[in-house]
């Protein structure tokens, strides 16, 4: 084969390189029809604060299909991709070219090029449930990062139907064929939910929300005060696919759910969230780290429930007087230097600078939506909003923070049963300072989403939450 023209120039050697490359000038959002009736799609927006079209939506690409439930997605490669081998793409080498959608609810993975034309994705490939359970064993899949060996997609249910084990399907790096499960011992682990790495530490760190069966229709209160849902961390040999070691935050720390590790390569920390305790309804942030040969865990953030009238409370949380942050996501920065934090369930961003990662310390907030609050925007301050800070994406600069107010569509309806509605808000700060500030000018909600509900996205070239670095 002859010489590939050219190296993708948005594959970063470091953590460095990444915040002084270009700023992202779209972004990438999933969005997803509630009721399974029309096509989701893979949506762009313009973040181009020069553009015309600043802050509005400028490509919409519906999937084939109905009932797919869009959720979590990401690129095909990430800048851990320079230390990995088998990437075979062609004349054109590998780039960060194909965004991988998966389905949480129709276990299906589509494939969109965002080449030649980034405003206008096309449908490159589309992944059946079939494969996904006969090749690897799994269903429901749910996050995906490229790693050693192919695309790792976590799943969070086995074949049985709405059962386990869920884990990792690994796929292959140019076909996106299912190659197999990745696991080859994986020791007491039965719920899945994220997986993330330490690369040169060979150590992959795997996280649990539930099964199928446990999630699908909802919160289920009676496996949520039985304290079933997860609350370990697991601890993996990531060449091997074998699992080291499970860390238990304790049965009350419920839903142990997304993993942010640190972008030094040579670091052997990271953060995870935790939606709920059932002692308090507060929720939390823990911080991973190894001491020796072993992985230890240790509250470092503490968000406490706020009180609230019954009246103003959903069916759910009536009996407990309370309204709980609901960490449903953070994201680390790509400095390591600051940790945000979604609280869903008030309506709350918070920023916490993490210099000290065992100390974190609060040095921003913002209010948008809430179950009680319903704060506005103030590009529309006569629309209280439903939905809070969700999915939360940053910026490789550190210097613009995306949200979206969708959670998961069943979870959505009970929290917000008047309608969660559909927004996307940017957030403005000094990486070095702190201090969050909404930007007036990018609030695409309502009708800019037709119907649909917004979840995660992704920054062209990269962002905060999808790449991992593999040198100083």
């Amino acid at each position: 084969m002859s010489n590939p023209t050219r190296m993708d120039p948005t594959f970063y050697r470091s953590a460095a390189e990444a915040i002084a490359a270009p700023t992202e000038q779209l972004a990438y959002v999933v969005a997803f029809d509630r009721a399974g009736e029309r096509p989701d799609a893979l949506t762009v927006v313009d973040t181009d604060a020069d553009s015309p079209t600043y802050g509005q939506l400028v490509g919409w690409a519906e999937l084939p299909t109905v009932g797919d439930e869009l959720h979590h997605f990401g690129w095909n490669a990430c800048s851990s991709a320079l230390a990995h081998e088998g990437h075979d793409m062609g004349h054109d080498g590998l780039q960060r070219r194909f965004l991988l959608l998966p389905g949480l609810r129709s276990s299906r993975i589509h494939v969109y090029d965002t080449q030649p034309d980034p405003r206008s994705p096309r449908l490159h490939k589309t992944i059946e449930a079939e494969e996904l359970a006969e090749k690897a064993g799994y269903s429901r899949p749910h996050t995906l990062h490229c790693g050693p060996d192919g695309v790792f997609l976590t799943c969070l249910g086995g074949t049985a139907d709405g059962e386990g084990p869920g884990g990792i399907a690994l796929l292959d790096h140019a076909t996106f064929d299912v190659l197999r499960a990745w696991e080859t011992d994986r020791g007491p682990q039965y719920l899945a939910y994220d997986a993330w790495w330490h690369l040169n530490q060979n150590t992959l760190v795997s996280s649990e929300w539930g099964t199928p069966a446990m999630v699908e229709d909802g919160l289920v209160p009676e496996l949520l005060l039985g304290n079933r849902y997860g609350h370990r961390l697991h601890f993996w040999d990531l060449a091997e696919g074998r699992h080291v070691q499970e860390v238990d935050l304790g049965p009350e720390h419920q839903m142990v759910l997304e993993l942010r590790p640190s972008h030094d390569p040579d670091a052997t920390w990271g953060f995870v969230g935790v939606v709920v305790s059932t002692a308090d309804l507060s929720a939390s942030v823990w911080r991973w780290s190894r001491d020796g040969e072993e992985w230890t865990a240790e509250k470092v953030i503490t968000i406490p429930a706020e009180p609230a009238d019954p009246d103003d409370l959903p069916p759910a949380l009536k009996p407990f007087s309370a309204v709980p942050p609901l960490v449903t996501d953070i994201d680390l920065s790509v400095d390591d230097r600051m940790l945000y934090v979604s609280c869903w369930g008030t309506g709350e961003l918070k920023q916490y600078d993490v210099s000290d990662p065992s100390a974190p310390r609060e040095v921003g907030s913002v209010h948008l939506g809430g179950i009680v609050r319903r704060t506005a925007h103030p590009a529309a301050p006569g629309e209280p909003l439903a939905g809070g800070p969700q999915m939360v994406e940053v910026s490789r600069d550190g210097r613009r923070i995306y949200v979206t107010n969708s959670l998961y569509g069943a979870w959505d309806d009970q929290f917000f049963p008047d309608g969660c509605g559909s927004w996307m808000a940017k957030i403005d700060t000094d990486p070095q300072a702190g201090g969050l500030t909404l930007d007036e000018r990018f609030f695409p909600h309502g009708q800019d989403w037709r119907g649909l509900r917004p979840h995660q996205v992704r920054l062209q070239g990269g962002d905060a939450s999808s790449d991992s670095y593999c040198y100083r």
